[in-house]
């Protein structure tokens, strides 16, 4: 394909494709939002005058799309207006990276402000292209297809813009391309700024990062006591069948001491596995958890190794219970 069939075919892409229809949908939304505020300022500014010619109605529906935008960003000040927004952004705005629009409400004044900003450029882009869909559209067809009072809308742009000398077909395919390309345009603005308005705010990116340094700290903390404790218990109960193994022939009675061995290692790394876990859910609710094997369970340990031929000569000063839960407990370890 030549450049400019690939640039023919983007554009098209750009104006017609998948993206761009999705992108009418969410400013179409936005035009729907718009019209309760915009009733509401019609109303309301049309009472102040009721005596209206054509020339200061058209006045007063362009004054009331722009009085409707502030009572539309004091209602986005309600925290779940941002979860919402950022729901229909990811689904139907096409951004680049939707993984960082917001997904729950406001939790401050300034996340709250930016979802104001943006529901407002929202609200006002899409009441432009809900408004331009709706009154261009017919306003196209009649003039394409000759329908009854063509030559009647044909004439009133004609004498109005002389020199344009667009006429019939021409003239409705010149509103629709104007509405694709407005279209594509809002689309565009919406999708550009929806992460930054949308997105998390410099605190919630600093809380964000703390809570993963805590599930790392929470991990690699998971992983240090697993090895220091299941590991210890599964070296041991592999040296003690292995000592079984050698000797079931000629020892049965050290090989059964050994496997007796073995069934309260595994119980006993049971228990500690249970610590390990306990202790980190303790953690997560703001305890201190259990502290796990001590020093004074130390006489276990070394009866263990007993068992396994090793012989262990321990000197136990006195004192180890008053020890801080902590420090006994990495002394048992090592």
């Amino acid at each position: 394909m030549s450049t400019g069939g690939r640039r023919i075919r983007r554009a098209g892409e750009v104006l017609f494709g998948r993206r761009a229809r999705l992108r009418w949908v969410h400013l179409v939304l936005g035009g729907a939002l718009l019209m309760p505020y915009y009733l509401l300022s019609t109303v309301g500014l049309g009472a102040l005058n009721p005596n209206q010619g054509h020339a200061r109605q058209l006045l007063l529906q362009m004054l009331s799309l722009f009085t409707s935008l502030p009572m539309a960003a004091v209602t986005a000040l309600v925290p779940t207006v941002r979860g919402l927004e950022g729901a229909a952004a990811r689904a139907l705005c096409a951004v680049a990276r939707p993984e960082e629009l917001a997904t729950g409400p406001s939790r401050s004044w300034a996340a709250r402000w930016r979802t104001a900003a943006f529901f407002v450029l929202h609200l006002f882009t899409g009441g432009v292209v809900a408004g331009m869909t709706l009154a261009g559209a017919p306003f196209a067809v009649v003039l394409m297809f000759g329908l009854i009072g063509s030559e009647d809308l044909s004439g009133y742009w004609t004498d109005r813009f002389p020199g344009w000398m667009l006429t019939g077909p021409a003239l409705g395919l010149a509103v629709l391309l104007l509405i694709v390309v407005s279209n594509a345009g809002c689309g565009a603005l919406l999708a550009r700024w929806a992460p930054r308005l949308l997105g998390p705010t410099p605190e919630e990116r600093l809380a964000a990062a703390e809570r993963r340094a805590t599930v790392l700290a929470q991990r690699n903390r998971l992983a240090r006591e697993l090895h220091d404790s299941v590991g210890h218990a599964l070296s041991a109960v592999g040296i003690q069948a292995s000592a079984a193994a050698r000797v079931l022939r000629t020892d049965p009675d050290f090989a059964a001491e050994a496997l007796r061995a073995i069934e309260e290692t595994a119980r006993g790394a049971v228990a500690e596995l249970d610590t390990v876990l306990g202790l980190l859910r303790e953690e997560e609710d703001g305890g201190t958890g259990p502290a796990g094997p001590t020093l004074a369970g130390l006489d276990d340990l070394l009866r263990q190794l007993a068992r396994t031929g090793v012989t262990v000569d321990a000197e136990l000063a006195p004192g180890l219970g008053a020890l801080p839960a902590g420090v006994s407990r990495e002394a048992y370890r090592i």
